[in-house]
């Protein structure tokens, strides 16, 4: 079964094949002589079932447009709406499913719903993130990086502020794509040892460094994430912000590293974790990495149909 569950649980010539397809598609799209969008319709007749235990924005828009630009056809399922895991089993839901649909992606919390609904489900299974990981969006991010700068491969990316479940899929495909990894923040919130283990097994060189100045030097890909969830609670709130302010990616700290981007999963918190004048910088790429959401997720299903 052709699940994408994690960037590190995935075969290497796969993702590079996920890459180029979802270059190929978004070039198609802006090119009237390689044929009308998506001419072929490879999800025409295909059901994507859609689990949002988490709300979101760019998760829910970009794979509902990619299935209906594919010819397919989406239901939107909340938590709310299923109960998953609340009386009836995970397993049972995925039997059920699997009945009704050809392909389920789940954006959730605990990332065993993930892993007990694509051990049960007779269809593909996406992860659309966990509190975990969130593979979709570094596809997207190592795309986008190769659209602006060419291959990733031995490049330096740096990872800024709060080492959580977008900085655990960075470190995913850091071993599968070959590029060089730093982590700069506080010790109190470092990546998981396990994925930076498992990145340093791949032969990854990865460098945790506290000075931001000192770690973002020579970088080619500079990213930071929010600072907080939209659910934690406001003494949380004030204590990451303590932790977390000498991170804060502005003008001065992109200057140190003069030939980098920047990236930045969005939702953003203007002048928290990053400045505006960062964001709408000659160095951002945070709105062609949005859109490219949209184009890898497409090539992610197709892959995982095999169409």
């Amino acid at each position: 079964m052709a699940h994408f569950l994690d960037i590190h649980k995935t075969d290497k010539a796969a993702l590079r094949g996920i890459i180029d397809q979802a270059r190929g598609m978004k070039d198609a799209r802006g090119d009237a002589s390689k044929g009308a969008l998506d001419a072929a319709l490879p999800l025409d007749g295909k059901m994507v079932a859609m689990i949002f235990e988490k709300p979101s924005t760019r998760t829910r828009v970009s794979f509902d447009v990619g299935v209906r630009q594919m010819g397919g056809q989406s239901m939107i399922l909340s938590g709310a709406d299923m109960q998953l895991g609340h009386g009836e089993t995970i397993a049972d839901t995925a039997k059920v499913l699997s009945r009704y649909v050809d392909l389920i992606m789940i954006r959730t919390f605990d990332e065993n719903t993930l892993l007990e609904l694509a051990e049960a489900s007779d269809v593909p299974v996406i992860n659309g993130l966990t509190d975990r990981t969130h593979p979709c969006q570094i596809m997207a991010d190592v795309m986008t990086y190769e659209e602006h700068k060419g291959p990733i491969k031995g490049k330096k990316v740096v990872w800024t502020g709060d080492g959580n479940n977008v900085c655990a899929s960075f470190l995913h495909a850091a071993g599968q794509f070959g590029f060089d990894f730093t982590y700069t923040g506080p010790e109190t919130l470092d990546p998981e040892a396990e994925f930076i283990e498992l990145a340093r097994k791949q032969g990854v060189n990865v460098t945790i460094d506290r000075n931001a100045q000192r770690a973002v030097e020579g970088a080619d890909l500079i990213v930071a994430d929010t600072w907080v969830s939209m659910h934690d609670p406001q003494s949380k709130r004030e204590r990451r912000h303590n932790q977390l302010r000498p991170y804060r990616v502005d003008d001065a700290l992109m200057a140190q590293a003069p030939n980098a981007l920047f990236m930045h999963c969005l939702p953003a918190h203007r002048e928290e974790e990053v400045t505006s004048s960062v964001m709408d910088g000659p160095q951002s790429v945070i709105f062609d990495e949005a859109e490219n959401r949209l184009h890898v997720q497409k090539a992610i299903m197709r892959w995982a149909l095999d169409v």
